[in-house]
């Protein structure tokens, strides 16, 4: 076992004039990459080794060399967002203790404003670092702070120890290396793009970074750059097929599809097979607390044999053989549904704010669980992610899981995903709201549809037509969003109460 740098610079000794690197304008070789990251780890260490590094930079040569860097030295990386509020950088900054900030030219605009220590320009390198290489594998090598859209953002320290099986498994597994081009569609702040860093550059492969424009047009992008490897949210599927993009054979040099980070859907799924139909599509599952991904399935190759699950959404498999992980049903035994727990080494050791731990953990015999928060279903032998703990509400004293409601509406042939949030109603209780994609004008019948499938206390009182659901920074459905566009009282109502219609305008478009 070794530290990521270690693994890179080993990997540039294999590879040294293979392509590692593509982000706008410039192309580095293996044997460039790791020069560049060799004199970024001077700069940085100029006046003392720092503890942690700020990459205020996004899509730039300056944000990786500093990534880089930053491992050279032995430092944790703090990936910050320029397009982020500054106050939310300058929080990420006090908690993690980052003793200097990488900016690119748009990072410098707020750098001044986020911390008060010293700010990396990369211009005038000095030649390059020559201290030895850092080889603790109980280093944390990242931070990434969970996403707000469910709560207060948590800093999650991962340290070298976490990736050590994991990258090599992910590179045999999705058959990464030299000749693979490896999309990195994710910012840095989102848990994919280490996966899509590290992976390729452990393995000899070439990261290929979109600039903002291409992200607008992801099929075009991996059409037109070669892309083999693709990993993205489902989400971008659906903002694909909106602008008529998913055309079949489109995208005919796409090896790999990878899906994570939200539920990926057999609509979803099908369209993007018919654009790739030489690509293995493989639904994954992970937390950021465990390490980008903890289980996979791959899809057959025929449609027809895609399995049909309770809620519509593809299975996310089985867990890694690496990895152990337990369902624990509501009376903390195990069960063939309940809430997903795991431990191994990739389980991280626990928050930077250590009270964030509280009831994050279980412990029983050995090593404890980490408590997901996702809720899970075996189904015909394999894991189905039905939602999330915190999507469970109480309706009418009813417990409901708004999964299962999402399910039934996705059955519906024109529907093309749907996404079920639960707001205060005019008297004060909580009410269902249905929001989907595909086509309008379906209130009527997904009422019905509902009506005939689910007890009344489980029937959405309005239902509402977007053209695209809000998505967050790292590109997942905005549900906290949904809830504040559908929160007034709907303008139509359906015939029999409690199901309402509501109106079919669409949203801002993502």
């Amino acid at each position: 076992m070794t530290t990521l740098f270690t693994r890179i610079a080993e990997t540039a000794r294999r590879h040294p004039d293979r392509t590692a690197l593509e982000v706008g304008d410039d192309v580095l070789t293996y044997r460039e990459l790791v020069d560049l990251a060799e004199r970024t780890a001077a700069l940085l260490s100029r006046d003392g080794t720092p503890r942690a590094v700020g990459l205020l930079a996004a899509r730039s040569l300056p944000a990786y060399a500093g990534y880089l860097g930053a491992l050279r030295v032995g430092a944790a990386v703090v990936p910050l967002n320029p397009a982020f509020p500054v106050a939310r950088n300058r929080t990420m900054c006090e908690q993690t203790g980052v003793d200097v900030v990488v900016v690119d030219d748009r990072g410098a605009e707020t750098a001044a404003a986020v911390t008060t220590g010293p700010i990396a320009e990369l211009r005038d390198l000095p030649p390059p670092h020559r201290g030895p290489v850092p080889d603790d594998l109980d280093a944390v090598a990242y931070v990434l702070f969970t996403s707000g859209s469910t709560g207060t953002p948590k800093g999650v320290p991962i340290k070298h120890r976490n990736l050590a099986t994991y990258l090599p498994f992910c590179a045999e597994r999705y058959e990464v290396g030299p000749g693979a081009r490896v999309s990195q569609a994710a910012d840095l702040t989102f848990d994919i793009s280490v996966f899509d860093l590290f992976v390729a550059w452990t393995s000899g492969a070439t990261v290929v970074v979109p600039q903002a424009d291409e992200l607008l047009v992801p099929v075009r992008f991996v059409a037109g750059r070669g892309i083999t490897h693709w990993f993205s949210v489902p989400s971008v599927i659906s903002i694909a097929r909106r602008l008529r993009a998913l055309r079949p054979g489109v995208m005919p040099g796409l090896r790999w599809s990878i899906f994570g980070g939200e539920r990926l859907t057999r609509e979803q799924a099908r369209a993007w097979a018919t654009a790739a139909p030489n690509s293995v599509i493989m639904n994954v599952y992970g937390p950021t607390e465990t390490t980008i991904t903890v289980t996979d399935y791959r899809l057959p190759a025929d449609p027809d044999q895609w399995p049909r699950t309770s809620n519509g959404t593809l299975p996310i498999g089985h867990v890694y053989p690496h990895v152990e992980a337990v369902v624990l049903g509501e009376d903390g035994r195990p069960a063939r549904e309940g809430e997903l727990c795991v431990r191994g080494e990739q389980r991280f050791d626990g928050y930077v704010d250590p009270a964030a731990d509280a009831g994050r953990f279980v412990t029983t015999e050995g090593p404890s669980w980490y408590r997901t928060g996702d809720r899970v279903r075996e189904e015909d032998g394999l894991l189905v992610h039905v939602g999330r703990v915190d999507h469970q509400v109480k309706i009418s004293g009813y417990r409901v899981e708004l999964g299962e409601v999402e399910g039934v509406l996705r059955d519906h042939d024109r529907v093309h995903d749907a996404v079920v949030v639960a707001v205060p109603g005019a008297g004060g209780d909580l009410v269902l709201h249905a929001c989907y994609t595909g086509a309008p004008g379906l209130d009527r019948e997904l009422a019905q549809a509902a009506g005939r499938r689910l007890p009344v206390y489980m029937l959405p009182f309005a239902y509402r037509h977007f053209d695209g659901f809000p998505v967050n920074a790292n590109g997942k459905v905005d549900r906290s969003r949904l809830a504040e566009l559908v929160g007034s009282p709907p303008k139509v109502e359906a015939p029999s109460s409690p199901v309402a219609s509501g109106t079919d305008a669409g949203s801002p478009r993502v």
